[in-house]
């Protein structure tokens, strides 16, 4: 608060009137309301102002309004206030001096507590209607006072300290928490059967939902196999996510997937533990990494052969015809893939590189581990599936893949056709 030597030099009302004609600025601000208060007090005992009359009385209200930049209303509040006590204070932290008879006590609101415990809470009208009843009809003279509480009124008790001290108790809304799956990165250690899960959305049209992919991908082979559904619910995905990880030449044992809802459900973890897959992962927060495998397959794989277009829902079963008997085919047998090697540096630092002597297709990638025998589904041995790889050359399962993929997307209507 700053007083100018100037203003604390007015004594007379002369003065004053000069002060209010002048048009020099006025070198005074507020963010100190106490000192404000005390230069209208000064002023008011400097000047004299109680034993002034009406026209001068006005005189120095002006004055103080200029100066202090207070309202008139609240400077004609201050000056009451220094004719009564002699005194200004700041009285906006106090309590009123003749604040509002309280009508509703503490205990009223117990006892409100005590009925909304009982009653789980019923709205504002029907504990109303219990409170009336209480009193009216069953007699008890506790609840005399509550018999004419308004129903809003209500809502305004329940906020009171007595009311949550009471025997209700409050709880906040809890997240649900579904315990399934645990949040880690999957370490196949080398073996596979460790599979990664995700969902494309094959877009929308004119507010109508595409069709879902399923791609499943295994992390150390790079076994995979795609399915479409209609829907993402149990009732379409449960077959067909059935049918991806069965598909597999060696048993499932790990399923990770991100933290989606048509994954993480009961539906789901009660297929696989009818597969007999024992660990199931989901992706923790703040990692991306713990389902990128399967996620730069959705951009090299699937939206590579089936495009970004819109396709509508009820082509779902076509759709998975194609990618069950010659694009999965195809890109397990016939297609290679890069493989990194890892090597550690001497600081602890894992680098990966991908040399040209690490290509090879997933079928080549399970028969160079270590073991691999072991790994396959009992009855089944790499001889049968040599047959089956040498049954037909890479570049005929392309075209032949290539030519299934034309006559699929003829079938499907001319808005798929263009992607082609």
């Amino acid at each position: 608060m700053i007083v100018t030597l100037r203003t604390e030099r007015i004594r007379t009302l002369d003065e004053v009137r000069a002060f209010l004609e002048g048009s020099e600025p006025v070198d005074f601000t507020l963010d100190d309301r106490d000192s404000a208060y005390v230069f209208v007090r000064r002023s008011l005992e400097r000047l004299r102002y109680h034993r002034l009359g009406k026209p001068d009385k006005g005189l120095v209200k002006a004055y103080l309004a200029k100066v202090t930049g207070l309202s008139r209303a609240q400077l004609t509040r201050l000056i009451a206030q220094h004719k009564r006590t002699g005194h200004i204070r700041d009285r906006r932290h106090k309590p009123p001096a003749k604040p509002f008879k309280r009508r509703y006590t503490p205990r009223d609101s117990a006892l409100l507590a005590e009925v909304d415990t009982a009653y789980g809470q019923p709205s504002g009208p029907a504990t109303k209607e219990v409170l009336r009843r209480q009193y009216e009809v069953h007699g008890d003279v506790r609840f005399k006072r509550l018999v004419g509480i308004s129903n809003s009124h209500i809502y305004n008790l329940r906020k009171a300290r007595a009311y949550r001290l009471g025997s209700l108790s409050l709880n906040k809304t809890r997240p649900v928490h579904i315990p399934i799956g645990v949040r880690r990165k999957p370490d196949p250690q080398g073996r596979p059967g460790f599979v990664r899960v995700d969902t494309v959305h094959q877009g929308d049209k004119d507010g109508e939902k595409g069709l879902y992919v399923v791609n499943v991908v295994d992390q150390v082979t790079q076994f995979e196999h795609i399915g479409a559904v209609s829907r993402i619910t149990e009732l379409f995905m449960l077959p067909v996510l059935e049918d991806l990880l069965t598909a597999f030449p060696f048993p499932v044992e790990g399923f990770h997937a991100d933290n989606g809802s048509e994954y993480v459900n009961h539906h789901v973890a009660g297929m696989l533990n009818k597969l007999h897959i024992g660990e199931f992962t989901k992706s923790r927060p703040r990692h991306s990494n713990d389902n990128a495998l399967v996620e730069s397959k959705n951009g090299a794989i699937v939206r590579k052969w089936l495009g970004r277009a819109h396709i509508p829902q009820d082509c779902a079963p076509a759709v998975n015809d194609f990618l069950r008997d010659h694009l999965c085919p195809f890109l397990n047998f016939h297609r290679p893939r890069l493989f990194a090697s890892e090597t550690t540096g001497p600081r602890g630092r894992t680098r990966k590189r991908y040399l040209q002597s690490d290509v090879a297709t997933p079928y080549d990638k399970l028969k160079s581990l270590p073991g691999a025998e072991g790994f396959l589904k009992p009855g089944l041995t790499f001889e049968q599936l040599d047959r089956s790889v040498r049954a037909t050359s890479g570049l005929d399962a392309a075209k032949t893949m290539r030519q299934a993929r034309r006559h699929l997307f003829r079938t499907l209507g001319p808005a798929i056709s263009s992607v082609a």
